[in-house]
């Protein structure tokens, strides 16, 4: 007899294996941590294979758990889009939706378009603000989905991308030389700065903020004029960008995280669809991201 895989227990799976936490992942998918366990349980007896392997207090994939992963993204994502293909007639009104306007220029025409396609009769209103400030208002339930780079000291959520962290200057410039460097970053709350700054103390590389703004684009105007350098994930490289390397003596810096967080005081089926469109859309620019690096 064939076996059939859950779906939902797929989903839960998906959530540990990105997070690397059962207890985050039982957050994620709201579920009690022993609800989650059971269901891992199921889908190892279902499979007849062991998926995870304990490394302290983390969990990661075993070998097999690996080769699931990828069956087990595509399956939830393909679930997703068939519910919303039938369900359309369903949804009107309107759903908010906020993303940091470092990934706006790069995500946004993708959602919106597969979105609205889908949804011809329902409002999409868009914030683009700093993620710490799309938290806010997710917590006073102001909008009802946002794209977040992963902040786990304010909130655990849903992680569907990883892009690399770049060095970042103007290909027509050698700022990059000079001393003390001069930097172009966020506000002193993001994550991308102080892993900047991190990570240039630690090798006792000089250097001195010149521009600080919490706007992408004034950030890599900065860096385009041949003013200062910054750091972006692979989505915000733009055109006329070098990105810098070890070789330039740049190291490499923690990789970017990109989470869902949801309106955890009102949810909301139409809020679900356009959180599985949003996955949808930035795995359709995989590949233009890899290019890109």
């Amino acid at each position: 007899m064939t076996t059939l895989l859950d779906v939902d227990q797929l989903r839960t799976f998906v959530a540990i294996a990105e997070t690397g936490s059962f207890t985050r992942a039982a957050e994620i998918v709201h579920k009690t941590q022993s609800a989650v366990s059971m269901q891992m349980k199921r889908l190892e007896e279902r499979i007849a294979r062991e998926l995870f392997a304990r490394d302290g207090r983390a969990s990661k994939l075993t070998e097999d758990g690996e080769r699931l992963l990828d069956y087990a993204r595509r399956i939830v994502k393909l679930n997703v889009e068939a519910v919303a293909a039938f369900g359309t007639e369903e949804f009107s009104g309107r759903v908010r939706l906020g993303v940091p306007d470092d990934y706006a220029d790069r995500y946004l025409p993708e959602i919106m378009a597969r979105f609205s396609r889908v949804y011809p009769g329902v409002e999409l209103t868009v914030y683009c603000e700093p993620s710490v400030d799309l938290i806010a208002r997710i917590d006073r339930s102001e909008i009802d989905i946002a794209i977040v780079t992963s902040c786990d000291a304010h909130r655990a959520s849903e992680i569907f991308r990883q892009e690399r962290l770049l060095w970042v200057t103007s290909n027509r410039h050698a700022i990059h030389l000079d001393t003390p460097l001069p930097l172009a970053l966020g506000r002193p709350t993001c994550n991308w700065r102080q892993a900047a700054m991190n990570s240039l103390d630690s090798m006792g590389r000089t250097h001195r903020l010149l521009f600080s703004s919490e706007n992408a684009g004034a950030i890599s105007a900065a860096v385009l004029a041949g003013l200062a350098i910054s750091v972006l994930p692979t989505s915000g490289l733009r055109p006329g960008m070098r990105v810098l390397t070890p070789a330039d003596g740049f190291p490499e810096l923690p990789p970017c995280r990109i989470g869902l967080l949801r309106n955890p005081h009102k949810r909301s089926p139409l809020a679900d669809a356009l959180a599985g469109h949003i996955v949808s859309s930035l795995d359709n620019l995989s590949a233009g991201a890899a290019a890109a690096e």
